[in-house]
């Protein structure tokens, strides 16, 4: 039997086995065919894809399409989600429609979230940070919305609750700890904020693609199937997707918004962020000696990580980095050094962008 992922649960990711199991196309066998791939692209950081070259012969060819992501607003933006603006802000510079649901729903389904509380947290934890992460959310292609309040996306999610059963929710999700009948609506308020920018509000049908991490996969395929079986109806197209690898959290597991020792949250002070910093794990070893001798464990050094994923845009910078670290020349201590440095001048232009893009965030929802 498959195993399920759990999109509400946090479970170990092994990334081969679930490319494998979930018919996951490899970036890799594409990225050449990208013209100016986005830089998580080239790093790996982005590893698989649902139908992406068809997003990648739009945007070659000056053609519509739209980008979905959201954000359950049940807790702090940690710099782990620093990686789908970037992406979003690499769609944007490609021509895409930007649709943004806020899923207070499903927080209030999954988190037992107020919607008053969700609002809050949305307005200046994500699009405020968002903004100061240079997001243009002020755009005439962008559309942001809470899902609570957007009565076209009620609709449509009731007629994609028309074209699925029970029995088929359960055969993705599992639902094996659910209490209550809204969390299994959820998945369907999921796939009609992926449908949404098709409807002819938004110029009619369109290919849309969906950055997202690998434990989103069951929102992807349930959308794809329902999009399908609306097609004849709607001329919906089926959605493609991209998927991401998550940040190693500061102690070595996931990073988690709700495991405060885990993260750097964007609303840390810098002090408070530089400290995180040199108290995450490293793969250096366990005496200089071995150091010397065997090279560090890049590959398991959540400070390489950092640097890969945020802090280091030349190519080359970075593979020096990593090649003093595997013969052993580069020291733990250095590098973390240097890393604070760039956690602090990220931190520093953060929170003074933070101030304006907090009175932007009020007039979008």
């Amino acid at each position: 039997m498959a195993d399920l992922i759990d999109p509400w649960a946090s479970f170990t990711l092994d990334y081969d086995k679930l490319v494998n199991q979930f018919g996951i196309g490899k970036i890799s066998d594409i990225i050449q065919d990208v013209k100016n791939p986005q830089i998580l692209m080239k790093r790996g950081v982005i590893f698989g894809h649902r139908e992406f070259n068809e997003i990648n012969n739009l945007i070659n060819q000056n053609k519509d399409f739209a980008v979905v992501t959201g954000m359950m607003p049940s807790g702090q933006m940690h710099i782990g989600h620093k990686m789908v603006v970037d992406q979003l802000k690499w769609y944007q510079e490609m021509g895409a429609m930007l649709s943004l649901p806020i899923a207070d729903l499903e927080a209030y389904a999954a988190r037992d979230m107020s919607f008053e509380k969700g609002r809050e947290i949305a307005l200046y934890e994500y699009l405020t940070n968002w903004i100061a992460l240079g997001l243009d959310l002020e755009r005439d292609n962008v559309n942001v919305y809470l899902q609570s309040q957007n009565q076209e996306l009620q609709t449509l999610a009731f007629k994609a609750a028309n074209k699925t059963n029970f029995s088929q929710l359960k055969a993705i999700y599992g639902f094996e700890n659910s209490t209550n009948i809204a969390h299994v609506q959820a998945p369907l308020m999921q796939v009609a904020d992926i449908l949404l920018p098709q409807i002819e509000e938004f110029g009619g049908p369109k290919k849309v693609v969906v950055p997202v991490g690998i434990d989103q996969d069951p929102h992807i395929r349930l959308t794809r199937d329902i999009a399908h079986r609306l097609h004849e109806e709607t001329g919906f197209i089926q959605p493609a997707s991209t998927y991401h690898r998550f940040l190693t959290g500061l102690t070595g597991d996931k990073m988690s918004s709700s495991k405060p020792n885990t993260a750097i949250y964007l609303n840390d002070d810098t002090k408070s962020a530089i400290k995180k910093v040199k108290s995450a794990k490293t793969g250096g070893r366990e005496t200089l000696k071995e150091q010397e001798e065997l090279g560090g464990e890049v590959d398991k050094c959540v400070i390489y990580e950092m640097l890969l994923y945020h802090f280091i845009d030349d190519d080359k910078e970075l593979e020096k980095i990593r090649h003093d670290c595997l013969n052993g020349t580069l020291r733990c201590g250095e590098c973390k050094a240097r890393t604070a440095e760039l956690m602090e001048e990220f931190m520093d232009d953060l929170h003074e962008k933070q101030v304006e893009a907090s009175e932007i965030a009020k007039t979008l929802i």
